[in-house]
């Protein structure tokens, strides 16, 4: 199966849209064919061995419109270029920030800046033709409604008397066919478009105001003839109906295409994150501001005070607050240090730092979150399959519905002048747009809110079905926890021998690279300061812990420690030194050591009721205290439970962890379903089981183990921290993994899918309504018709309506 994107062109509403799916869907070996109307996109996928590019290109161009493939994104053909080494020269900053110091390469735009600038220059430069030609057309339409009805207003204006209808009623037409011959020259790409769709049998909105305006045109050319005739013809004329339609028409379209516009906004903020330079830095610390398309990945670069980070990275010298808030939502700048990951589009604030490229072209953050958004805005939801199909068939009903009316009003022994007004309102009035709008608009700016707020969901279907769940799954490890473990306690027996028994186990575990060991480390680290002290003899016995011979140098060994059995009494710069015998471990190595746990026996049990990971620590033989690391839980974790719950939700919680430490974790945020113990390839299982019981299911995690998981929930969410192939298997990820950021993506949904309801609601009511009003439905009643130029602006103002409605998602909280 292939799947191809296309770029459409010559659209101009839904039955458009509607029309290009439907003779693409009659192509043999077509199995999906999807025709975005507000990003001019058609996604379509097909047996390649049954169906050919340009045959999908022949049949979009047969019915009457442009089709031109979408290649991929060329910043991602860089090559990767590995280096075995990064050199650290010094720090000089200068060199970058002083370019008459330094030999500066002056470059030139990167291709994909180039390609993005491109793209907004010409959308703007054709919107501003449209404004030109609209502020021209505007002109010569009040002109007309002024000359052709302004003496019906009920103060009169008049005309100068060689246009007046009662003295030269001939000059009184021609004046009117005048003024509306430019209005119509000046938009007949709209006829065009109207002409090719009848000829295509694919009729759209403006084959509706081509049959209209031409109708009233022809009628109206006919009547200025008759004038030289018959003088009381004059009040028959329409060249107003006609020419201010068009002008509605033309305002709508460009109050429309601005408002699409802007809808794009969020792709155009993504994109416009990344810089279109980089200052790299050579073996001999010379820094060079480069393209970004000539950097490769293990590049050394330096990232200036005040400046983007180019790309993705890891810091190697320096430090910095780093504000990523356009990428995660993360209002707080993030300090990075050296071993810590920088995205590319982030803002460095105040220090300066050397980095490490270790991504490029479309495998960056920001590549992919420009990625995910783009797919998301590309695909339709659900909920726009009726209007697709009321679409589809609207035209051609409302061209029967106009001919209808017209005919029973003619036989009624109406004039032809009535009846004209009646079949010109129907066929204008009618809107096609706002139901093809109605949804892509809400589904574009819906998913530019969340890439705002961090949150980046996958397509239309997947934000429509995230606040019809019922059941909430998180994974432990990194969702609900920070996925690293941290020591949480200390039992002791004597409180004031925490320092020495946290150096004790810090000198061991510093050689090892177990999480586990790292975690007293960064204890010690942080609480007491630097480690001092020799370690020697290391043994690491597997599964179990550390052994080590510990030279402490501290002034906690006094003299007072030392007797006859002792090695101690070397005297050094740091004080006196003492040799202990210290393992740190599980319970089994303390048997191998022979290390007495029962006078501990009480504390032991209540340690291992927490759930926690028990570290034992012994020195000569002599039980010193319990080290209890857990896998913390995240500040932010038992707000987001109870917000979850509050919403009616069911949350359960699953981990391959022990049934004790599953069920602490829980206590401490609020859950109150836990499966614990359960093995990887197990978790779609308990997803399914949920599924059959009637739940709607959105599985929350981070690793690879999670994936499975992911696919088979009815909507997978991913950590944003997490592996590539969780984030590929989840329908939303969570850039900040904040579990806060869950509720905020169900608001969103919420929020979007209401916002569509409305457009389509207002869509469907505003035809339902407007179209049997241009009929006639209410004259026997009032006596009034409505006007065709009137019906022109209704229609115009129903497509920005809906346009407009959906841009007010764009200033919403979640």
């Amino acid at each position: 199966m292939m799947e191809q994107k296309y770029r459409i062109t010559g659209m101009s509403c839904a039955a458009c849209s509607a029309s290009i799916e439907r003779v693409t869907r009659k192509l043999e070996g077509v199995i999906e064919s999807e025709v975005n109307l507000t990003t001019e996109t058609m996604r379509i996928v097909y047996n390649e061995n049954l169906l050919g590019e340009e045959q999908i290109v022949a049949k979009v161009n047969k019915a009457g419109f442009g089709c031109e493939k979408l290649e991929q994104d060329e910043s991602g053909d860089n090559v990767n270029k590995g280096v075995e080494s990064i050199p650290e020269p010094e720090l000089r900053v200068s060199d970058c920030l002083l370019k008459e110091n330094s030999s500066v390469v002056q470059p030139t735009i990167s291709k994909r800046q180039e390609k993005r600038k491109k793209e907004q220059e010409e959308a703007w430069k054709i919107l501003k033709m449209k404004r030109q030609k609209l502020i021209v057309t505007m002109i010569f339409a009040v002109l007309l409604l002024y000359v052709s009805m302004g003496h019906m207003l009920p103060i009169a204006l008049s005309v100068p008397d060689i246009m007046s209808m009662q003295t030269y009623p001939v000059n009184f037409a021609l004046t009117q066919l005048l003024l509306t011959i430019p209005v119509l020259v000046l938009n007949y790409e709209l006829f065009v478009s109207g002409v090719k769709s009848l000829k295509n049998l694919h009729p759209n909105m403006n084959a509706l105001v081509t049959i209209g305006c031409v109708t009233s045109f022809v009628y109206s050319l006919a009547i200025t003839y008759l004038i030289s005739v018959d003088s009381h013809h004059v009040h028959e004329l329409y060249y107003e109906s006609s020419a201010v339609v068009v002008a509605f028409v033309s305002l709508g379209k460009y109050l429309e295409s601005n408002n699409k516009e802007k809808t794009k906004g969020a792709i155009y903020e993504l994109m416009s994150l990344v810089p279109d330079v980089a200052c790299k830095v050579d073996a001999n610390d010379v820094v060079t501001e480069v393209l970004l398309e000539q950097v490769r990945i293990g590049d050394l670069l330096l990232v200036k005070p005040g400046s983007k980070v180019p790309i993705d990275g890891v810091v190697v010298k320096g430090e910095s607050g780093v504000d990523e808030s356009m990428l995660t939502g993360e209002s707080v700048p993030v300090h990075k240090v050296v071993g810590d990951v920088v995205i590319g589009g982030s803002v460095n604030q105040n220090g300066a730092f050397y980095m490490e490229v270790t991504k490029i072209g479309e495998d960056t953050t920001l590549s992919k979150i420009i990625h995910f958004v783009e797919e998301a805005q590309g695909k339709k939801a659900p909920i726009s399959k009726i209007a697709d199909r009321v679409a589809g068939m609207f035209v051609p009903t409302v061209i029967v519905i106009a001919f209808i009316a017209a005919g029973a009003w003619a036989l009624l022994g109406y004039p032809s002048a009535f009846v004209l007004k009646i079949f010109t309102a129907v066929l204008v009035i009618a809107c096609p747009c706002a139901l093809g709008l109605a949804t892509p608009t809400a589904i574009m700016v819906g998913t530019g809110l969340g890439a705002r707020n961090g949150i980046l969901v996958r397509s239309g279907e997947a934000l429509e079905q995230i606040h019809k769940v019922t059941a909430i799954v998180l994974d432990k490890t990194g969702t609900i926890t920070k996925g690293e473990p941290e020591v949480v306690d200390i039992v002791l027996r004597d409180k004031e021998k925490r320092m020495e028994v946290m150096r004790l186990a810090a000198m061991v575990e510093k050689v090892s690279a177990h999480p586990l060991a790292q975690a007293v480390v960064n204890c010690y680290e942080a609480e007491f300061g630097e480690i001092k002290g020799a370690v020697s003899d290391f043994e690491s016995v597997s599964g179990k812990g550390i052994c080590a011979k510990v030279t402490d140098t501290s002034l906690s060994a006094t003299i007072n420690e030392c007797n006859a059995g002792d090695s101690c009494g070397v005297i050094n710069s740091d004080g006196l030194s003492k040799i202990y015998e210290v393992c740190i471990g599980n319970e089994m190595l303390m048997r191998n050591c022979n290390v007495d746990l029962t006078l501990w026996k009480e504390e032991c049990e209540k340690a291992e009721q927490t759930g926690a990971t028990l570290l034992y620590v012994a020195k000569d033989g002599t039980l010193q205290g319990i080290i209890l690391v857990a896998d913390a839980v995240k500040s932010t974790s038992k707000d987001a439970v109870a917000v979850l719950k509050e919403k009616g939700l069911k949350v359960y919680m699953i981990t391959g962890d022990r049934e004790n430490a599953a069920k602490d974790i829980a206590n401490q945020v609020g859950i109150d379903n836990v499966f614990a113990g359960v093995l990887p390839e197990q978790k779609a299982g308990y997803i399914k089981e949920l599924q059959d019981g009637g739940e709607l299911v959105m599985m929350v995690g981070d690793g690879i183990n999670d994936a499975p998981a992911l696919a088979q929930a009815d909507v997978g969410c991913a950590i944003g921290n997490g592996s590539d192939i969780a984030l590929e298997s989840g329908d939303i990820v969570l850039m900040k993994s904040d579990l806060q950021d869950v509720g905020k993506a169900i608001n969103l949904s919420k929020m979007t899918i209401c916002n569509v309801k409305q457009n389509l609601f207002w869509a469907f009511c505003y035809n339902v309504i407007g179209i049997p009003i241009a009929a006639g439905a209410l004259y026997p009643f009032t006596g009034q018709l409505l006007s065709p130029h009137f019906a022109g602006l209704a229609m115009a103002l129903s497509s920005v309506c809906v346009v407009s409605n959906a841009l007010r998602l764009r200033g919403k909280k979640l």
